[in-house]
């Protein structure tokens, strides 16, 4: 039974999802207040967590940052804020979808299934091991990468860096985050190997088909 997080402060709303959810095969455990529920979302794991945006302690956009900095749990915003900012804001910050509020419980449900199968599919945790997009495909435990059919030798940090923006299609990292997950706090050297990494991997993987993503001012991104 997949475990959904619901971080929401209107208890009848946490209710109504929470019921919808359970009825229809999932586990959903509810906290609404923001602070709590970014230490529940890190010291648990959850197949989807889903967010409001209007929370005491820490509001949603904020929760929803944090959470992406260090967990990539599939993040689904339901808010009452209807305007364009807020979604491109919080699909900014790492969210994979923004429903506003009235929604239909049913369609709730049926975007929660489709990215958790979204997510499985993407990490490989029903499949064996092997990520593919557009006629890129990394055999994870083998740790080769094929393109069109052809394999490519990537490098260990590399290999470790594709396959980090593959398992987090469509979400932007700095330089700076990309150097502490692959390289560590502790590594010697800096941020500029990482856009040096990145120019070496698209040399390797990359012809008409543009796999990463150069977000100007913020990073990179893996396009789905």
């Amino acid at each position: 039974m997949k475990k959904i997080l619901i971080i929401e402060d209107d208890a009848s709303i946490a209710e109504l999802e929470r019921d919808y959810l359970e009825a229809n095969g999932f586990r959903a455990v509810l906290e609404s207040d923001g602070g709590q529920g970014l230490k529940r979302a890190l010291a648990e794991e959850f197949a989807l967590i889903l967010l409001d945006v209007m929370l005491p302690g820490i509001d949603g956009f904020e929760l929803c940052k944090e959470i992406r900095a260090q967990k990539d749990t599939p993040v689904l915003i339901v808010s009452a804020r209807r305007d364009d900012v807020d979604k491109v804001k919080g699909l900014g910050l790492g969210a994979d979808d923004y429903m506003v509020k009235p929604f239909s419980p049913s369609e709730l449900v049926a975007r929660v299934r489709a990215h958790i199968a979204r997510y499985e599919r993407l990490t490989n945790k029903t499949g064996d091991g092997t990520l593919a997009v557009r006629g890129l495909t990394v055999d994870v435990p083998a740790r080769r990468v094929y393109v069109q059919g052809e394999e490519v030798i990537l490098k260990n940090k590399e290999f470790e860096l594709l396959e980090f923006l593959m398992k987090n299609p469509n979400i932007v990292f700095s330089k700076e985050t990309l150097f502490d997950r692959i390289w560590g706090m502790d590594s010697l050297g800096d941020t500029a190997t990482v856009t040096v990494h990145i120019n070496r991997i698209r040399d390797k993987i990359e012809t008409a088909d543009k796999y990463i993503e150069t977000v100007w001012g913020s990073g990179y991104r893996f396009r789905e």
